[in-house]
């Protein structure tokens, strides 16, 4: 059964930060196929920085270990990953739906070179607003940025 945490920054170990980097990995690896071995190296770091910081971290556990996580800073969803075993099942529209609901999400940023996130985020109800470039670190991927449409 899957349930959901929320893990204040107190609560965030070194232990719980590693298992959620390897789930990281993972799904990067599953799906960020535009990446190379030294952007993942490279980018690890920063992705630990990310989960040790962000504003609200929700984890999402099967079995009592962690097989996904979101992170939202300011109303906008800025990390969701799920271990690729557990893809295409429901678990990021629940994730995505409970932050609508908690915490009015509006904004959230997709890799251009990961056309099945677009799609994902749009299907929930985003529409891209503006191209970037680059990321927020500088770089060289391009970034889409999503608003959620409203009817």
């Amino acid at each position: 059964m899957t349930n959901i945490t929320t893990v204040e920054k107190d609560q965030r170990s070194p232990k719980l930060t590693g298992q959620l980097l390897q789930v990281w990995e993972a799904s990067v690896r599953a799906s960020h196929h535009f990446l190379t071995e030294a952007d993942i190296v490279r980018l690890t770091p920063q992705a630990e920085a990310a989960l040790q910081h962000i504003e609200t971290l929700w984890v999402m556990e099967d079995n009592q270990r962690p097989i996904g996580f979101m992170g939202v800073q300011e109303r906008k969803i800025e990390m969701l990953f799920l271990h690729p075993d557990y893809f295409r099942k429901g678990l990021g529209k629940m994730l995505v739906e409970r932050a609508f609901r908690d915490l009015d999400v509006e904004y959230v940023d997709v890799n251009e070179q990961n056309p099945n996130a677009a799609k994902f985020y749009e299907q929930m109800g985003f529409k891209t607003f503006k191209r970037n470039e680059c990321d927020s670190e500088g770089n060289p991927f391009p970034i889409l940025e999503m608003k959620r449409w409203r009817r």
